[in-house]
Protein backbone atom coordinates (compact mmCIF):
# COMPACT_ATOMS: atom_id res chain seq x y z
CA UNK A 1 0.00 0.00 0.00
CA UNK A 2 1.20 3.28 -0.98
CA UNK A 3 2.08 5.66 1.97
CA UNK A 4 0.31 8.85 2.45
CA UNK A 5 1.46 12.15 1.13
CA UNK A 6 1.36 15.59 3.48
CA UNK A 7 -1.24 17.70 2.31
CA UNK A 8 -0.34 21.00 1.84
CA UNK A 9 0.56 23.83 -1.23
CA UNK A 10 4.45 22.46 -2.11
CA UNK A 11 5.82 25.90 -1.39
CA UNK A 12 8.93 24.39 0.13
CA UNK A 13 9.57 23.22 -3.01
CA UNK A 14 9.93 26.66 -4.66
CA UNK A 15 13.20 27.72 -4.90
CA UNK A 16 14.31 30.43 -2.12
CA UNK A 17 15.65 32.99 -4.96
CA UNK A 18 12.55 32.82 -6.84
CA UNK A 19 10.58 33.81 -3.74
CA UNK A 20 12.80 36.72 -3.11
CA UNK A 21 12.82 38.15 -6.16
CA UNK A 22 8.69 37.93 -5.93
CA UNK A 23 8.76 39.65 -2.82
CA UNK A 24 11.30 42.42 -3.70
CA UNK A 25 9.17 43.37 -6.60
CA UNK A 26 6.37 43.46 -4.73
CA UNK A 27 7.81 45.50 -2.42
CA UNK A 28 9.18 48.10 -4.82
CA UNK A 29 5.82 48.06 -6.37
CA UNK A 30 4.14 49.06 -3.28
CA UNK A 31 6.02 51.99 -2.28
CA UNK A 32 5.72 53.47 -5.47
CA UNK A 33 1.66 53.23 -4.92
CA UNK A 34 1.67 54.31 -1.15
CA UNK A 35 0.63 50.55 0.10
CA UNK A 36 3.86 50.39 1.92
CA UNK A 37 2.16 49.35 5.12
CA UNK A 38 0.49 46.44 3.42
CA UNK A 39 4.06 45.44 2.05
CA UNK A 40 4.74 45.62 6.30
CA UNK A 41 2.09 43.06 7.25
CA UNK A 42 2.51 40.58 4.69
CA UNK A 43 6.47 40.68 5.66
CA UNK A 44 5.96 40.65 9.51
CA UNK A 45 4.06 36.83 8.24
CA UNK A 46 7.46 35.96 7.14
CA UNK A 47 9.95 33.48 8.53
CA UNK A 48 12.39 35.77 9.53
CA UNK A 49 14.97 33.68 7.35
CA UNK A 50 13.19 35.01 4.68
CA UNK A 51 12.53 38.28 5.47
CA UNK A 52 15.66 39.38 6.78
CA UNK A 53 17.07 39.17 3.43
CA UNK A 54 14.65 41.93 2.06
CA UNK A 55 16.20 45.35 0.33
CA UNK A 56 14.89 47.43 3.40
CA UNK A 57 15.92 51.05 3.88
CA UNK A 58 17.10 52.04 7.61
CA UNK A 59 13.36 53.19 7.90
CA UNK A 60 11.78 50.36 6.81
CA UNK A 61 13.86 48.25 9.48
CA UNK A 62 13.03 50.45 12.33
CA UNK A 63 9.55 49.89 10.83
CA UNK A 64 10.06 46.27 10.72
CA UNK A 65 11.41 45.80 14.12
CA UNK A 66 9.01 48.10 16.10
CA UNK A 67 5.71 46.80 14.10
CA UNK A 68 4.41 50.26 13.32
CA UNK A 69 4.74 53.02 11.00
CA UNK A 70 5.47 57.12 10.61
CA UNK A 71 4.39 59.73 8.27
CA UNK A 72 6.35 59.83 5.33
CA UNK A 73 6.81 63.27 3.45
CA UNK A 74 4.01 62.12 1.29
CA UNK A 75 1.44 61.87 3.61
CA UNK A 76 2.32 64.29 6.13
CA UNK A 77 -0.59 67.15 6.37
CA UNK A 78 0.49 70.40 5.16
CA UNK A 79 1.36 73.20 7.42
CA UNK A 80 -1.16 75.76 7.91
CA UNK A 81 -0.80 78.75 6.26
CA UNK A 82 -0.36 82.00 7.99
CA UNK A 83 -3.05 84.37 8.36
CA UNK A 84 -2.98 86.95 5.80
CA UNK A 85 -1.46 90.98 6.52
CA UNK A 86 -4.56 92.86 6.27
CA UNK A 87 -4.49 94.74 2.72
CA UNK A 88 -4.88 98.21 2.18
CA UNK A 89 -4.03 100.10 -0.61
CA UNK A 90 -0.85 102.58 0.30
CA UNK A 91 -0.50 103.87 -3.34
CA UNK A 92 -1.74 107.67 -3.59
CA UNK A 93 -2.60 106.74 -7.34
CA UNK A 94 -6.14 107.95 -8.19
CA UNK A 95 -7.19 104.46 -8.83
CA UNK A 96 -6.37 102.00 -5.91
CA UNK A 97 -6.16 98.58 -6.45
CA UNK A 98 -8.51 96.28 -5.28
CA UNK A 99 -8.50 93.79 -2.70
CA UNK A 100 -7.95 90.83 -4.71
CA UNK A 101 -4.83 92.01 -6.16
CA UNK A 102 -3.84 94.55 -3.66
CA UNK A 103 -0.11 92.83 -2.11
CA UNK A 104 -0.01 92.69 1.67
CA UNK A 105 2.45 95.79 2.96
CA UNK A 106 6.20 94.90 2.74
CA UNK A 107 8.79 96.03 5.84
CA UNK A 108 10.13 98.34 3.93
CA UNK A 109 6.70 100.44 2.87
CA UNK A 110 6.34 103.87 4.80
CA UNK A 111 2.17 102.85 5.62
CA UNK A 112 1.49 101.96 8.97
CA UNK A 113 1.71 98.23 9.97
CA UNK A 114 -2.39 97.42 10.96
CA UNK A 115 -2.49 94.75 14.04
CA UNK A 116 -5.79 92.73 14.35
CA UNK A 117 -6.81 89.73 16.45
CA UNK A 118 -6.03 86.36 15.09
CA UNK A 119 -8.44 85.33 13.25
CA UNK A 120 -10.82 82.36 14.30
CA UNK A 121 -10.80 79.62 11.09
CA UNK A 122 -13.70 78.37 12.62
CA UNK A 123 -15.66 81.24 12.00
CA UNK A 124 -16.37 83.53 8.94
CA UNK A 125 -17.15 86.41 10.78
CA UNK A 126 -14.27 86.26 12.74
CA UNK A 127 -11.99 85.73 9.58
CA UNK A 128 -12.59 89.57 8.78
CA UNK A 129 -9.86 91.79 9.41
CA UNK A 130 -12.21 94.56 11.07
CA UNK A 131 -15.23 93.91 12.71
CA UNK A 132 -15.88 97.33 14.19
CA UNK A 133 -18.22 99.29 16.10
CA UNK A 134 -18.76 103.11 16.63
CA UNK A 135 -18.77 104.53 19.61
CA UNK A 136 -19.93 108.53 19.82
CA UNK A 137 -17.16 110.94 21.97
CA UNK A 138 -20.93 111.02 24.67
CA UNK A 139 -19.83 107.63 25.96
CA UNK A 140 -17.04 109.36 27.68
CA UNK A 141 -18.99 112.38 29.46
CA UNK A 142 -20.21 112.16 32.60
CA UNK A 143 -16.30 111.31 34.02
CA UNK A 144 -16.64 107.46 33.07
CA UNK A 145 -14.15 106.05 35.25
CA UNK A 146 -10.85 103.95 34.02
CA UNK A 147 -13.21 100.77 35.55
CA UNK A 148 -15.96 101.81 33.03
CA UNK A 149 -13.78 102.35 30.48
CA UNK A 150 -11.68 98.80 30.66
CA UNK A 151 -14.48 97.28 31.42
CA UNK A 152 -16.41 98.29 28.32
CA UNK A 153 -13.39 97.31 26.17
CA UNK A 154 -14.14 93.85 27.50
CA UNK A 155 -17.63 94.07 26.76
CA UNK A 156 -17.08 94.17 23.24
CA UNK A 157 -14.58 92.01 22.85
CA UNK A 158 -17.13 89.39 24.18
CA UNK A 159 -19.38 90.69 21.88
CA UNK A 160 -16.73 89.52 18.84
CA UNK A 161 -15.66 93.41 17.83
CA UNK A 162 -12.05 93.88 17.56
CA UNK A 163 -11.88 97.44 16.85
CA UNK A 164 -13.45 100.34 18.51
CA UNK A 165 -14.07 103.47 16.42
CA UNK A 166 -14.27 105.70 19.14
CA UNK A 167 -15.34 109.76 18.71
CA UNK A 168 -12.74 112.23 19.95
CA UNK A 169 -13.97 115.32 18.08
CA UNK A 170 -17.11 116.62 16.95
CA UNK A 171 -19.24 119.86 16.38
CA UNK A 172 -15.59 122.12 16.20
CA UNK A 173 -13.96 121.17 19.35
CA UNK A 174 -11.69 117.85 20.64
CA UNK A 175 -12.62 115.63 23.06
CA UNK A 176 -9.24 115.78 24.91
CA UNK A 177 -7.36 119.16 26.19
CA UNK A 178 -5.74 120.70 23.30
CA UNK A 179 -2.83 123.08 23.52
CA UNK A 180 -3.84 123.43 19.71
CA UNK A 181 -7.62 124.21 20.63
CA UNK A 182 -6.70 126.76 23.34
CA UNK A 183 -4.30 128.70 20.40
CA UNK A 184 -6.78 128.60 17.83
CA UNK A 185 -10.55 129.05 20.33
CA UNK A 186 -8.93 130.33 23.78
CA UNK A 187 -10.35 126.67 25.07
CA UNK A 188 -8.73 123.55 25.71
CA UNK A 189 -11.73 121.16 24.56
CA UNK A 190 -15.21 120.39 24.35
CA UNK A 191 -17.49 121.74 27.59
CA UNK A 192 -18.11 117.97 28.49
CA UNK A 193 -16.72 116.76 31.83
CA UNK A 194 -14.27 113.87 30.62
CA UNK A 195 -11.24 112.46 32.49
CA UNK A 196 -8.36 113.50 31.15
CA UNK A 197 -6.58 109.91 30.48
CA UNK A 198 -9.98 108.47 29.05
CA UNK A 199 -7.86 107.72 25.28
CA UNK A 200 -5.35 106.17 27.25
CA UNK A 201 -6.83 103.64 29.03
CA UNK A 202 -8.93 102.72 26.51
CA UNK A 203 -6.03 102.19 23.86
CA UNK A 204 -4.33 100.51 26.48
CA UNK A 205 -7.21 97.70 27.34
CA UNK A 206 -7.50 97.21 23.82
CA UNK A 207 -4.60 96.74 23.14
CA UNK A 208 -4.42 94.08 25.95
CA UNK A 209 -7.48 92.15 24.52
CA UNK A 210 -5.92 92.11 20.81
CA UNK A 211 -7.97 95.18 19.41
CA UNK A 212 -7.64 98.65 17.46
CA UNK A 213 -8.98 101.82 18.55
CA UNK A 214 -9.54 104.18 15.46
CA UNK A 215 -9.96 108.04 16.53
CA UNK A 216 -13.12 108.88 15.17
CA UNK A 217 -13.29 112.54 13.78
CA UNK A 218 -17.27 113.09 14.05
CA UNK A 219 -18.64 115.68 11.83
CA UNK A 220 -15.45 116.59 10.38
CA UNK A 221 -15.26 120.47 8.88
CA UNK A 222 -18.91 121.02 10.18
CA UNK A 223 -20.63 122.39 13.17
CA UNK A 224 -23.96 123.45 13.90
CA UNK A 225 -25.45 126.65 16.09
CA UNK A 226 -24.38 124.64 19.44
CA UNK A 227 -20.74 124.19 18.79
CA UNK A 228 -18.80 126.13 21.41
CA UNK A 229 -17.29 128.31 18.58
CA UNK A 230 -19.75 128.66 16.48
CA UNK A 231 -19.62 132.55 17.53
CA UNK A 232 -16.12 132.77 16.84
CA UNK A 233 -16.17 131.15 13.51
CA UNK A 234 -18.84 133.19 12.71
CA UNK A 235 -17.18 136.74 13.35
CA UNK A 236 -13.89 135.60 11.75
CA UNK A 237 -15.34 134.38 8.52
CA UNK A 238 -14.23 130.84 9.14
CA UNK A 239 -17.47 129.41 7.66
CA UNK A 240 -18.44 129.46 4.08
CA UNK A 241 -22.14 130.98 3.59
CA UNK A 242 -24.89 128.95 3.48
CA UNK A 243 -26.64 126.82 5.66
CA UNK A 244 -25.74 122.67 4.51
CA UNK A 245 -28.92 120.51 4.63
CA UNK A 246 -27.35 117.01 4.12
CA UNK A 247 -29.42 115.39 6.53
CA UNK A 248 -33.00 116.51 7.01
CA UNK A 249 -33.39 118.34 10.93
CA UNK A 250 -29.80 119.41 11.39
CA UNK A 251 -28.65 122.21 9.93
CA UNK A 252 -24.32 122.65 10.03
CA UNK A 253 -22.38 125.15 8.31
CA UNK A 254 -19.08 124.42 7.22
CA UNK A 255 -15.64 125.62 7.86
CA UNK A 256 -13.76 126.75 5.72
CA UNK A 257 -10.80 125.04 4.86
CA UNK A 258 -9.36 127.11 2.16
CA UNK A 259 -8.58 129.68 4.66
CA UNK A 260 -5.34 129.58 5.55
CA UNK A 261 -6.13 130.02 9.75
CA UNK A 262 -8.56 126.63 9.50
CA UNK A 263 -6.68 124.96 7.58
CA UNK A 264 -3.64 125.21 9.78
CA UNK A 265 -5.53 124.47 12.68
CA UNK A 266 -6.82 121.23 11.32
CA UNK A 267 -3.48 120.55 10.32
CA UNK A 268 -1.78 121.23 13.55
CA UNK A 269 -4.73 119.57 15.69
CA UNK A 270 -4.37 116.08 13.49
CA UNK A 271 -0.34 116.40 14.17
CA UNK A 272 -0.57 117.15 18.41
CA UNK A 273 -3.33 114.24 18.45
CA UNK A 274 -1.42 111.21 16.81
CA UNK A 275 1.41 112.52 18.82
CA UNK A 276 -0.18 113.26 21.91
CA UNK A 277 -1.65 109.52 21.48
CA UNK A 278 1.36 107.65 19.81
CA UNK A 279 -0.09 104.09 20.24
CA UNK A 280 -3.57 104.94 18.34
CA UNK A 281 -4.01 102.72 15.23
CA UNK A 282 -5.67 104.95 13.21
CA UNK A 283 -8.06 108.16 12.77
CA UNK A 284 -11.08 107.65 10.40
CA UNK A 285 -13.43 110.88 8.72
CA UNK A 286 -16.25 110.21 7.35
CA UNK A 287 -18.68 112.18 4.95
CA UNK A 288 -18.22 115.49 6.69
CA UNK A 289 -15.45 116.00 5.12
CA UNK A 290 -17.00 117.45 2.08
CA UNK A 291 -18.91 120.43 0.94
CA UNK A 292 -22.68 119.68 0.20
CA UNK A 293 -23.76 120.15 -3.65
CA UNK A 294 -26.46 122.51 -2.54
CA UNK A 295 -24.26 125.64 -0.87
CA UNK A 296 -24.89 128.56 -2.37
CA UNK A 297 -23.08 130.21 -5.78
CA UNK A 298 -22.41 126.41 -7.21
CA UNK A 299 -18.59 126.56 -6.23
CA UNK A 300 -16.66 123.88 -7.12
CA UNK A 301 -14.57 123.34 -4.29
CA UNK A 302 -13.20 119.67 -5.50
CA UNK A 303 -9.61 120.62 -6.01
CA UNK A 304 -9.13 123.06 -3.16
CA UNK A 305 -10.52 119.72 -0.35
CA UNK A 306 -8.31 117.38 -2.05
CA UNK A 307 -5.15 119.89 -1.83
CA UNK A 308 -6.11 119.81 1.98
CA UNK A 309 -6.96 116.74 2.73
CA UNK A 310 -3.59 115.73 1.04
CA UNK A 311 -1.98 117.84 3.28
CA UNK A 312 -3.94 116.91 6.49
CA UNK A 313 -2.98 113.27 5.53
CA UNK A 314 1.07 114.21 4.87
CA UNK A 315 1.07 116.21 8.03
CA UNK A 316 -0.08 113.51 10.14
CA UNK A 317 2.30 110.91 8.73
CA UNK A 318 5.40 113.28 9.29
CA UNK A 319 4.17 113.37 13.13
CA UNK A 320 3.23 109.93 13.27
CA UNK A 321 3.84 107.45 10.38
CA UNK A 322 2.63 104.13 12.11
CA UNK A 323 -1.08 105.48 12.05
CA UNK A 324 -3.73 104.84 9.56
CA UNK A 325 -5.49 107.52 7.96
CA UNK A 326 -9.13 106.25 7.13
CA UNK A 327 -12.08 107.39 5.53
CA UNK A 328 -15.62 106.43 5.69
CA UNK A 329 -18.05 108.28 2.86
CA UNK A 330 -20.27 107.39 0.31
CA UNK A 331 -19.11 105.76 -2.89
CA UNK A 332 -16.20 107.95 -5.21
CA UNK A 333 -19.02 108.61 -7.73
CA UNK A 334 -21.62 110.03 -5.22
CA UNK A 335 -18.62 111.57 -3.25
CA UNK A 336 -17.30 113.59 -5.70
CA UNK A 337 -20.47 114.60 -7.39
CA UNK A 338 -22.50 115.75 -4.39
CA UNK A 339 -19.58 116.71 -1.74
CA UNK A 340 -16.79 117.87 -3.80
CA UNK A 341 -14.85 114.83 -1.95
CA UNK A 342 -12.74 112.98 -5.28
CA UNK A 343 -11.32 110.49 -2.23
CA UNK A 344 -9.79 108.01 -4.44
CA UNK A 345 -7.35 111.29 -5.54
CA UNK A 346 -6.56 111.69 -1.40
CA UNK A 347 -4.39 108.40 -1.21
CA UNK A 348 -6.32 107.12 2.00
CA UNK A 349 -4.94 103.90 3.77
CA UNK A 350 -8.31 102.41 4.03
CA UNK A 351 -11.65 103.20 2.16
CA UNK A 352 -15.09 102.05 3.84
CA UNK A 353 -18.18 102.52 1.88
CA UNK A 354 -21.14 103.96 3.67
CA UNK A 355 -24.64 101.90 3.26
CA UNK A 356 -27.04 103.45 5.39
CA UNK A 357 -29.35 103.45 2.68
CA UNK A 358 -31.00 100.28 2.52
CA UNK A 359 -32.53 100.20 -0.68
CA UNK A 360 -29.20 100.71 -2.70
CA UNK A 361 -27.28 98.27 -0.53
CA UNK A 362 -27.16 95.92 -4.00
CA UNK A 363 -25.99 98.78 -6.10
CA UNK A 364 -23.29 99.88 -3.30
CA UNK A 365 -21.98 96.31 -3.26
CA UNK A 366 -19.49 96.45 -6.36
CA UNK A 367 -17.92 99.59 -4.76
CA UNK A 368 -17.80 97.83 -1.22
CA UNK A 369 -16.05 94.92 -2.94
CA UNK A 370 -13.25 97.02 -5.12
CA UNK A 371 -12.31 98.87 -1.24
CA UNK A 372 -12.77 95.97 0.88
CA UNK A 373 -15.03 97.68 3.51
CA UNK A 374 -18.33 98.94 4.32
CA UNK A 375 -20.24 100.68 7.04
CA UNK A 376 -23.54 99.49 7.66
CA UNK A 377 -26.50 100.65 10.79
CA UNK A 378 -27.74 98.05 12.96
CA UNK A 379 -30.93 98.04 11.64
CA UNK A 380 -29.54 96.76 8.92
CA UNK A 381 -27.98 93.07 10.29
CA UNK A 382 -30.09 91.33 7.55
CA UNK A 383 -27.33 92.17 5.21
CA UNK A 384 -24.39 90.53 7.51
CA UNK A 385 -25.01 86.97 6.14
CA UNK A 386 -24.10 88.22 2.55
CA UNK A 387 -20.90 90.45 3.67
CA UNK A 388 -19.88 88.02 6.08
CA UNK A 389 -19.52 85.28 2.96
CA UNK A 390 -18.58 87.43 0.51
CA UNK A 391 -14.49 87.02 0.57
CA UNK A 392 -13.65 90.75 -1.28
CA UNK A 393 -15.41 92.51 1.58
CA UNK A 394 -12.64 92.54 4.48
CA UNK A 395 -14.07 94.80 6.87
CA UNK A 396 -17.19 95.40 8.49
CA UNK A 397 -18.17 98.45 10.50
CA UNK A 398 -21.73 98.74 12.18
CA UNK A 399 -23.20 102.24 13.29
CA UNK A 400 -25.64 102.30 16.26
CA UNK A 401 -28.32 104.65 14.57
CA UNK A 402 -29.92 104.77 17.63
CA UNK A 403 -27.05 105.46 19.37
CA UNK A 404 -26.87 102.23 21.60
CA UNK A 405 -23.71 100.57 20.58
CA UNK A 406 -23.71 98.00 23.76
CA UNK A 407 -27.23 97.01 21.99
CA UNK A 408 -26.11 96.84 18.65
CA UNK A 409 -22.87 95.10 19.46
CA UNK A 410 -25.27 92.18 21.29
CA UNK A 411 -27.19 92.14 18.31
CA UNK A 412 -24.38 91.66 15.99
CA UNK A 413 -23.13 88.64 17.70
CA UNK A 414 -26.70 87.20 17.53
CA UNK A 415 -26.56 87.95 14.24
CA UNK A 416 -23.65 86.01 13.25
CA UNK A 417 -23.94 82.63 15.51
Amino acid sequence: MASKQKAGCGCANIPIAFVLVLLGLGYWGSRQIGLQSLTHSLVNRLPSSIAETLPWTEEDSNVLANGSSVATSATKPPEPSQPSSPSFSTDTSPEPAPPSQADPPQATDPSPPVTVAAKDTASPWKQKQIRGIYLSRYQVTNNASEKMIRDRVRYYRDQGVNTIIHGVWGNGCTMYKSDVMQQTFGLQSCPNEFQEPWLDWLIDEAHKQGMEVHAYFEKGIKLDENSPIFDQAIQQRWIIPGIDKTYPGVDHYVLDVENPEMATFFKQALAEFVTKYPEIDAVQWDDYLGYHDELPGQVDRTAQLTEFVTQLKDGMKAANPNVSFDLCHHNPYWGKRYFAADWENWGVDRAFIQVYNDDNFEKELPYVEQYGGVSIADNQLHRLEVLINNPKVKNVLVFPAEGKPEEAAKAVKAAVK
